[in-house]
């Protein structure tokens, strides 16, 4: 089963980034809000990242601050466009559904908007 991450990332303020594994790299999002099960949480689209971010923990490269593991585990792929992942957590401490919904798309060079929910998913 592909991996995933969630890190807390201190950087102009606290966020945490949710790395699915796919295809060789870490598809990412970076969620503006702690994760609370049924609560929709705004997220941002992000570059995907090197699969080393499975097991890292430090400092950012290019000081961008500092990333601490928060859970890591396995999905299961439920659904997946280009609009819609929904996906079945197996982590430390998330277990269950879980999907990122786009809810706008970037203009520019700005990040196209999604929102992450864990739980009630259907």
């Amino acid at each position: 089963m592909p991996r995933f991450v969630i890190l807390e990332h201190d950087w102009n303020g606290t966020h945490w980034d949710l790395m699915l594994e796919v295809d060789g790299v870490l598809r990412a999002w970076a969620l503006d809000a702690p994760i609370m099960r049924g609560v929709d949480v705004p997220a941002r689209a992000l570059p995907d990242h090197r699969i080393l971010y499975l097991d890292y923990e430090g400092q950012v490269s290019g000081d961008r601050g500092v990333v601490r593991r928060w859970d890591r585990g396995e999905y299961e792929v439920q659904d997946w466009t280009s609009v819609l992942i929904r996906v079945h957590l197996v982590g430390d401490q998330l277990v269950g559904g879980a999907e990122l919904r786009m809810v706008g798309s970037g203009e520019g060079e700005l990040p196209s908007r999604w929102v992450f929910r864990l739980g009630n998913v259907d």
